[in-house]
């Protein structure tokens, strides 16, 4: 199989960096660029770190970007002028800013997720299924815990279940979101999905969807250890998507989970 050529943006952030690591020992990949928000003096793996330009990415077959909002919208304008494929792993962005992701979409392949992990997105299928099969006497809530050095809260993972919480009752998610909390020690279950989000130390990811009754309560849990599960997952999606035709996908598609 011919090497499929790579550009990592945002390369000097923590999952640039996992992703150039990951990427180094992955026979699949050539690593053919890497872009980050201000100019960087030095080669990273015989690569001179470049501004998100055309120029930049002229050369890569899949761009993978885990940065903020702002830079992803701008990788994905240059895209779609280059008709390149992209992952997306960024989090925190708006409703507005989805509906422009999925604009995007309708000309160039795009693969989405708030997170990359296999055993996330197998939680995020069966907070379907438990929130279709409880009735409403469930209330349910989110509960997430993430490094210090985490911005945006909740989590793109925390909304993703919350998200999969809302399909399982087929209703619209934003209608169905409810308080955000940071840093609470406890939080209540509401008819809307409540989260709480919890930053300290150096955590990796641990998310928590709890559903209740008032006399039972059922819980899904999930805890990464390693960051180098989310790189794996995202270049996983880079082989994956280098086939497809313009649309907005998600690991679920990857996965092939009904």
């Amino acid at each position: 199989m011919k090497k499929i050529n790579l550009a990592i943006t945002g390369c000097m952030g923590r999952m640039g960096q996992q992703l150039i690591k990951s990427s180094k020992g992955n026979k699949n990949f050539k690593l053919v660029s890497l872009t980050e928000n201000k100019i960087i003096n030095k080669k990273i793996m015989g690569i001179r770190p470049n501004l998100n330009t055309e120029n930049a990415f002229k050369k890569a077959n899949v761009i993978i970007d885990f940065t903020v909002p702002t830079c992803t919208l701008e990788v994905l304008k240059i895209a779609k002028k280059l008709k390149k494929k992209v992952i997306i792993g960024t989090t925190g962005f708006t409703k507005r800013e989805e509906n422009i992701i999925k604009k995007y979409s309708k000309k160039i392949p795009i693969l989405k997720a708030g997170n990359m992990s296999l055993g996330v997105n197998l939680l995020m299928y069966l907070t379907e299924i438990a929130s279709k099969s409880l009735d409403s006497n469930f209330l349910s809530k989110v509960f997430e815990i993430h490094h210090k050095h985490k911005k945006d809260h909740p989590s793109g993972t925390a909304l993703m279940l919350g998200k999969g919480i809302a399909v399982g009752k087929n209703k619209d998610f934003y209608r169905l979101m409810g308080k955000k909390y940071l840093n609470k020690k406890s939080f209540p279950y509401g008819k809307k999905i409540n989260f709480n989000s919890l930053r300290k130390g150096s955590i990796i990811g641990k998310h928590k969807v709890s559903f209740s009754s008032g006399k039972e309560i059922v819980s899904l849990n999930h805890e990464s250890f390693d960051r180098g599960l989310f790189a794996e997952g995202a270049l996983t999606a880079a082989r994956w998507i280098i086939s497809k035709k313009p649309g907005l996908y998600s690991m679920r598609n990857v996965l092939n989970f009904k």
